[in-house]
């Protein structure tokens, strides 16, 4: 099959979409299929035989310097104007401007694909793959984000920073439309699945569960790890990851025992968490990592002694997968479909109730004194990895769902009746 796989935005080596994008096309194209990705910034890093088309955007949210200021030559389109005016109202315009972009590539190449996949993009632009371009599509949707904006107005304080929020998360409305006419859905979880019916008023029969896979590179270390070393993974310092919890924790902790806690973010400059950990009196102790390469982000999870997930939710939880691979000691929230991924049991991971800051600081402590329970634990979620999260198994499977969606695109073309062909046209004609 010959696939166009569409990300808005694929950050390499952390945040899910493009993980997602790198080990699932890398291994469709292992399967013998031509894969192709779209993508805006920042682009992804791909795999040999895997092909990048570049969607240029204004790339406002670029590091060091978000929220820029673009110059005036940069502006190409009217597309541009209408990123740059949305972010100035505090919105978050990617999704919307990189579908309208993408569909115009597209429509311009609509031989050169059998079917079209949208990880979450879910812009109004995507509506036109089937309608207007005339290519089945396929949706994966990680989790809906209406958990996300339900979590940050849980935190907001004042009226002003609530209405930021919900300004912010204004492409909702546009995301629910998109899903809701999405011919078939993807997602990593029974939890997602459920959720996602749930607040897009979605039949969960369009909707298959796919877990997601651990690359090979995550594998025990070969040096001892470090006493006193605590490890956590938040792809954003956004309030659903947790890490105000965890640092509370860490601070009580603290007081009783020499620790250090890295965590794998990038702070938002004069944020919550810069602040909190100022006023924690946790400078020193705590060591922000971002920007690292695969080989360095294996090296620091295999050196903690323990290592922690303390999200409000998570549809997956990809680094909660990578870590039990890693065969490092975890604590995690019993959130989301972090349960799905470690277990219920209690011998790959232990669970607590999520935004508890006693039961997290309690369950840190007893397994920083068990050597011989860590090592059990970590014996038995680097087998439950190899046995249950593989991205050659994710390719298959998703292959198939292609497979289904381009039979039921041209099922349901075969039985369209000509005059709603001609009514369609009219309609992309402006009429």
């Amino acid at each position: 099959m010959r696939v166009a796989l569409l990300s808005y935005r694929s950050k390499p080596h952390c945040g899910g979409q493009g993980v997602y994008v790198r080990h699932l096309s890398r291994e469709l194209r292992a399967l013998g299929h031509d894969v192709e990705v779209f993508s805006g910034q920042p682009y992804p890093e791909l795999d040999e035989g895997v092909r990048l088309t570049k969607v240029p955007s204004l790339d406002l949210y670029r590091e060091p310097d978000p929220f820029r200021v673009p110059r005036p030559r940069e502006f190409r389109d009217l597309v541009d104007v209408q990123e740059f005016l949305t972010m100035c109202a505090a919105g978050f315009p990617e999704p919307r401007t990189f579908s309208r972009r993408v569909s115009r590539v597209l429509a311009a190449r609509a031989g050169d694909f059998d079917v079209v996949h949208d990880n979450q993009v879910l812009g109004y632009g995507i509506l036109d793959v089937e309608r207007a371009i005339g290519l089945p599509l396929i949706t994966t949707v990680h989790h809906p984000i209406t958990l996300d904006l339900r979590i940050d107005l849980a935190a907001a304080r004042g009226w002003r920073r609530r209405l930021t929020v919900r300004r912010w998360y204004a492409f909702l409305r546009m995301q629910t439309r998109v899903v809701r006419e999405a011919r078939k859905i993807l997602t990593p979880s029974e939890s997602s699945r459920r959720d996602i019916a749930a607040d897009f008023s979605v039949d969960p029969r369009r909707i298959e569960v796919i877990p997601l896979g651990v690359d090979e590179v995550f594998a025990p270390p070969a040096e001892p790890r470090v006493p006193g070393r605590l490890l956590a993974m938040a792809s954003a310092d956004a309030p659903m990851k947790g890490i105000a919890t965890l640092l509370e924790a860490f601070a009580k902790l603290r007081t009783e025992r020499d620790l250090e806690l890295y965590l794998v973010t990038r702070p938002r400059p004069g944020g919550r968490t810069e602040q909190l950990v100022a006023s924690l009196d946790l400078e020193g102790h705590v060591h922000f990592v971002s920007g690292v390469s695969d080989t360095e982000l294996v090296a620091l999870m295999g050196s903690a002694q323990v290592a922690c997930v303390p999200s409000l939710y998570e549809g997956f939880s990809l680094p909660t997968a990578e870590l039990m691979a890693c065969g490092t000691p975890l604590v995690v929230s019993r959130a989301g479909a972090i349960p799905e991924v470690v277990g219920e049991d209690g011998v790959c991971a232990d669970l607590v109730t999520p935004g508890d800051v006693g039961e997290l600081t309690h369950a840190l402590a007893a397994l920083l004194d068990d050597p011989g329970r860590r090592r059990r634990m970590g014996e038995a979620a680097r087998q439950r990895a190899l046995a249950e999260f593989s991205w050659r198994a994710v390719a298959e499977a998703t292959a198939a769902a292609y497979a289904e969606t381009i039979r039921d695109f041209t099922e349901s073309r075969e039985a369209r009746p000509p005059s709603l062909d001609r009514l369609d046209h009219r309609r992309d004609a402006g009429c």
